[in-house]
């Protein structure tokens, strides 16, 4: 906005008052990288709000029938033990909830939801959410991760977290021992930029990998931090040579204040059409975004089909789809 630096300091602390502000010190020693910067320092364009933005954009409300789960699909529930980050991102889409101690479940909370997902046999799948799962102490990750392993029906753990690239030190064997039991267990690392890959997330990286979790990630695209084919593409060849397999690219959600890192979802389309067939199979993410209103996650990638016909390297042309086959597939 230009602001001389006592109007910007106002501006910003109109910014803290609506939204989280929080750095590891590992975030800290990164920010010469502008696109981790541009991540987590706080803006004044976030005090920009568009007609379109909500606060509650993924509709989360309306499919929580106890406090700590959203069941938004029949198989699986998100967990949501607390609303507590290591960091706040600055394009986060629970930024209105998130850094709110309240959000907090206490004993009595937590065990309502357990019986909860414990009557409900058709959830086959638990997600640890939040906020920040990894912010909880081993000992209460390591009970949880015990009390979901004796639900019969329950045989897969999940957990969404930012721990292994914003504060690398989190991840410990004795952490690791937490999340051994019967359950198959996947952690999904949102990470954003190749910055953020320094040795020191790498080794936590491989620490968890070495020990039998599977790793997948989730990246968001973000104006001025990864809306390019080559920062796409460092990004997940980075992930892969890290055992990382690139999981979702999320469309940015339309929480408050965020439109300045919004990409438009034809530009998104074509940047994620120019990596297939340049990139790996093992490195593309699914491109989707979540429709307003709680409908969930739809797949919004690149129509790769655009002429019914090609020509081989001699020049001759060839049908994609054989006519015998084109009412069949």
């Amino acid at each position: 906005m230009g602001l001389a630096a006592p109007a910007l300091h106002l501006e910003l602390e109109k910014v803290a008052e609506q939204f989280s502000i929080r750095m590891t010190p590992h975030v800290l020693g990164t920010l010469h990288s502008a696109a981790i910067a541009k991540q987590y320092n706080p803006s004044t364009d976030e005090l920009i709000i568009t007609p379109e933005e909500l606060a509650d954009p993924i509709g989360d409300e309306i499919h929580t029938p106890v406090k700590g789960i959203t069941h938004r699909y029949a198989d699986r529930v998100l967990l949501k033990l607390t609303h507590t980050c290591a960091v706040y991102c600055r394009f986060c889409f629970r930024r209105e909830t998130v850094g709110q101690a309240e959000g907090t479940l206490t004993a009595a909370e937590t065990k309502t939801a357990l019986n909860y997902i414990a009557e409900h046999p058709q959830i086959w799948e638990v997600i640890l959410s939040g906020g920040d799962p990894l912010v909880l102490s081993d000992r209460r990750i390591g009970n949880i991760a015990q009390s979901l392993a004796a639900i019969d029906h329950v045989q897969v753990l999940r957990l969404h977290t930012r721990g292994p690239v914003v504060e690398p030190l989190r991840i410990t064997p004795a952490l690791i021992a937490a999340l051994k039991t019967r359950l198959a267990t996947y952690i999904v690392i949102h990470i954003n930029h190749a910055d953020e890959l320094t040795p020191e997330v790498r080794r936590s990286l491989a620490l968890l990998a070495d020990n039998g979790i599977s790793l997948l990630s989730q990246s968001v695209l973000l104006r001025g931090v990864n809306d390019s084919v080559e920062a796409l593409t460092n990004l997940m060849r980075g992930l892969v040579a890290n055992r990382v397999k690139p999981y979702y690219l999320h469309q940015t959600d339309l929480a408050k204040g965020t439109s300045h890192f919004r990409v438009p979802l034809a530009e998104g389309q074509e940047l994620v059409r120019q990596m297939r067939g340049n990139l790996s199979g093992l490195c593309q993410p699914t491109f989707i975004m979540e429709v307003p209103g709680g409908f969930g996650k739809v797949p919004v990638g690149p129509n790769y089909l655009m002429e019914d016909r090609v020509k081989d390297i001699h020049g001759n042309e060839h049908d994609l789809v054989p006519e015998n086959l084109r009412n069949t597939i």
